[in-house]
């Protein structure tokens, strides 16, 4: 699931009808309506998030349970830990994976930070690898996590890597509510912060997504120099003011993602 394919047209767009499975298409759509914020759900709570009608969600839940990737207690349906297989095996099997972690572990030491990377994902990013010598978030992040796109400094510099129209598209479509004092709650400045972003290379964002809470990021590039994934680091507040996060924490980025840019081919 974890692909630098953008979505799931794009890989409609690839196969003929003939070769789609819509059934198959919808039981995915009906896991992936399992959220942090919405860890459980009755057949109409999955019915409306995913816009099935209720005798094909009623199906999807109940082949998923049959299936060992769901509890259901006569009301509520919960994932179990066997859903786990169909991600993380997805994440082992990624040779970007395979090629960032040695990077992001030595990172990790020289700064003594939390290192990540992350995909885009329609309206998130997606963590694909993280070290962390420290925690420095309230909530732990591990390959798998998601967070908004549109607060968050890896996030902004994925959307930078979007035509505008694109960009803009995705920030239409995201809950831009603040999660704290700090956050950007106008898709206007934010993408005044996207082109910024083009020019800089770089991304910071101070207390948007959680308060104490301050990050960098950097484009990571391939061979061609096409932009698969951002790379950042997170900071405590107390350790960095914004200016500081850019000159003590950048050139390490940076050497990183120029090291990384060799390999990935």
């Amino acid at each position: 699931m974890l692909t630098f394919v953008q979505n799931v047209e794009d890989i409609v767009r690839m196969v003929t009808k003939t070769d789609f499975i819509a059934s198959l298409a919808k039981g995915l759509k009906v896991i992936e309506a399992f959220r942090d914020e919405f860890p459980q759900l009755t057949i109409s709570d999955a019915a409306e998030k995913t816009g099935l009608d209720r005798a094909t969600t009623r199906r999807c839940l109940l082949t998923i349970h049959q299936l060992g990737y769901a509890d259901f207690d006569g009301k509520f349906f919960t994932l179990t830990p066997r859903i786990l297989r169909l991600g993380t095996g997805a994440l082992a099997a990624m040779p970007f994976v395979r090629l960032m972690q040695p990077w992001l572990d030595q990172l990790s030491l020289q700064i003594d930070q939390p290192v990540s990377v992350c995909v885009l994902d329609e309206t998130e990013i997606v963590y694909v690898a993280h070290t962390a010598p420290r925690r420095v978030m309230s909530v732990g992040m591990m390959p798998g996590s998601r967070l908004p796109a549109h607060c968050t400094a890896m996030g902004r510099v994925l959307l930078s890597a979007l035509p505008d129209a694109e960009a803009r598209a995705k920030l239409d479509a995201s809950d831009l509510s603040p999660r704290t004092q700090q956050s950007l709650t106008d898709a206007g400045q934010i993408m005044d912060c996207i082109a910024k972003i083009r020019i800089d290379g770089y991304s910071y964002v101070d207390q948007e997504l959680e308060i104490g809470l301050r990050a960098i990021a950097v484009p990571v590039y391939n061979a061609r120099g096409r932009i698969v994934a951002a790379l950042s680091t997170g900071v405590a507040a107390f350790l960095a003011t914004p200016e500081e996060l850019v000159t003590r924490y950048l050139p390490a980025l940076l050497k990183t993602q120029e090291g990384v840019r060799r390999i990935l081919r």
